[in-house]
Order: C-alpha cells, then sequence, then structure tokens
C-alpha cells in the first residue's frame, strides 16, 4: 500500500480498515440484543479474518503469506473454543458475568499458550 500513495491516501485507508472493524463489532452487538443466534451467526462468520485477507492481500499481493495465515487462525480458532465451551457453563452454575468472562479468557489465554507452543513445536521453532 506505500508504493505510489501519498501519506494521506495511507492515513486515509488506514482510518477506513479501523472504521469498517469497529463499524463491524458495533453491528453485531446491536444485531445480538435482537436475536442471539442471528447476532452469533454474525460473530462465528470469519469477517475480521476476512477482512484481514483482503486487506494483507490488496497491500502486498503475497499469497504465501495469505495460505500461512489461512492455515494459522484454523489452528488458532481450536483455543478460542475454550471461552464459549466455558463461559456458559459458568454463568449457569451461579458464578456473576465477571468472573465467569474472567475465567473464560483465562481459560483462552491458556489454550492459546498451549496451542501456540505446540505450533512452534510442529514447525520445528
Amino acid at each position: 500500500m506505500s508504493q505510489g500513495f501519498t501519506h494521506h491516501q495511507r492515513v486515509l485507508y488506514l482510518i477506513s480498515k479501523y472504521a469498517l472493524t469497529a463499524l463491524l463489532v458495533v453491528l453485531i452487538s446491536e444485531i445480538a440484543k435482537r436475536s442471539t443466534v442471528l447476532g452469533a451467526l454474525m460473530a462465528s462468520i470469519p469477517l475480521i479474518s476476512v477482512l484481514a485477507m483482503v486487506w494483507i492481500y490488496v497491500e502486498t499481493k503475497d499469497t504465501a503469506r495469505l495460505s500461512a495465515f489461512s492455515l494459522d487462525v484454523l489452528w488458532l480458532v481450536i483455543p478460542s473454543l475454550a471461552l464459549f465451551a466455558l463461559f456458559p457453563l459458568l454463568v449457569r452454575g451461579g458464578l456473576s458475568f465477571w468472573w465467569s468472562l474472567a475465567a473464560g479468557l483465562a481459560a483462552t489465554t491458556a489454550a492459546y499458550a498451549l496451542m501456540l507452543w505446540l505450533m512452534s513445536s510442529l514447525r520445528g521453532g
């Protein structure tokens, strides 16, 4: 994105990336207030990953990097599921929202650390 573009154009491009990402987060949260299933569907669609892939391609045209990114996302979706598995169990068990969220995030962080270690070990690095 840096070749042939002015500083002003690069800044506008970056701001538009932030704005679109923020818009999607707000839109999904508003939809989820009206329908948990529709909100969950919207949240489960890998919109952020797809946007990142588009931006990486537009900026670099590096399909090898995109292929690696896509596989990394695939493997890193697995530990993200810890939050969605643990949170409803804790809330339904009587733990407060904040403690349930904190525990779910802690479990997810541990699961990410484990997966990153595993990925690094399998790659020999």
